[in-house]
């Protein structure tokens, strides 16, 4: 297994079917936490980073739609849908603002497990073609220099697109200015250093403060691109 697609979150008031699902999940490989009241879904999604999720509509406290479409605004990652709804208008409407799948309970769980695993196996291959990278609510496409922060595009010039997805590639870790400069500028290029710090100032302008990521200075050293 990939394990670009190790966690799973579960958010299900149903612990006995939670119990079967994990069980299966761990035996395959997958890394799993449970949510059972939809009131913690948003800030433990955060967290907890996940690669995949499993969403019952139905759970307490929960508005699943609403959820649905706050996720589709951080993150492209699969969404299942599993739940005692048979109703076709939430199916489609769940469709319609970004699940990927819809499994009517009760259902064979190694059939859900085989499902998870086909999902997260094509959307492995779609970003790998597409060269997308994300984290938290901040999402680039290497190949259109495209960059979207809580759902809207950021146009940015060359560099600063290329200083970020250098940062993102590579996480908590400090680099000097010189290494900056190396490894997005080229080591031909013979400007000041400051030229670092002047970049680093207008991407800290668009993108902070963020609570999930920031850039850090690190006095006489360089700076780190920090990753809660």
């Amino acid at each position: 297994m990939d394990k670009a697609f190790g966690k799973v979150l579960i958010i299900d008031d149903d612990i006995y079917n939670n119990e079967i699902i994990e069980s299966h999940l761990k035996l395959s490989g997958y890394k799993t936490k449970i949510i059972l009241n939809g009131e913690k879904a948003k800030s433990t999604f955060l967290k907890y980073l996940p690669n995949i999720v499993l969403l019952d509509l139905l759970t307490k406290n929960f508005d699943g739609i609403d959820f649905l479409k706050w996720v589709r605004k951080q993150s492209n990652i699969p969404i299942i849908i599993i739940t005692k709804n048979a109703s076709l208008f939430d199916k489609i409407l769940a469709f319609d603002v970004g699940a990927d799948d819809y499994i009517l309970k009760p259902f064979e769980v190694k059939e859900l497990v085989a499902r998870i695993k086909a999902i997260t196996r094509r959307c492995s291959i779609e970003n790998n073609e597409k060269d997308i990278i994300s984290i938290y609510d901040l999402s680039i496409d290497l190949d259109k220099y495209e960059v979207i922060f809580k759902g809207s595009s950021i146009n940015l010039p060359p560099k600063e697109f290329e200083l970020l997805a250098f940062f993102i590639n590579n996480p908590n870790k400090i680099f000097t200015r010189q290494k900056l400069l190396d490894e997005v500028w080229g080591y031909d290029y013979e400007g000041d250093s400051r030229t670092v710090d002047v970049h680093i100032k207008r991407l800290r302008e668009k993108f902070e403060p963020n609570e999930n990521y920031k850039i850090v200075t690190f006095w006489r050293k360089g700076y780190k691109f920090e990753i809660k």
